[in-house]
């Protein structure tokens, strides 16, 4: 299960996009990465500030929204 205290969205950062937390990347865009094929380890070796855990946690954000059951954090 991942920690959806990962995912955060501010109106002050990214225009309040949900992004992992602690950063100003939004998961739409690990997952778009994702999608595109990289890895996880791909993603991690280009952010290193990353954890596995943001990961997992915007993977199952994207995973819920798609089921429609994303709430806005």
């Amino acid at each position: 299960m991942a920690d959806a205290s990962l995912i955060v969205s501010r109106d002050d950062v990214m225009g309040g996009k949900p992004c992992l937390r602690g950063t100003r990347i939004p998961v739409a865009l690990v997952l778009e990465k994702l999608g595109a094929g990289e890895t996880v380890d791909d993603i991690l070796a280009s952010y290193g500030y990353l954890t596995p855990e943001h990961l997992v946690a915007a993977m199952e954000y994207g995973k819920s929204k798609a089921a429609g059951h994303a709430k806005r954090m």
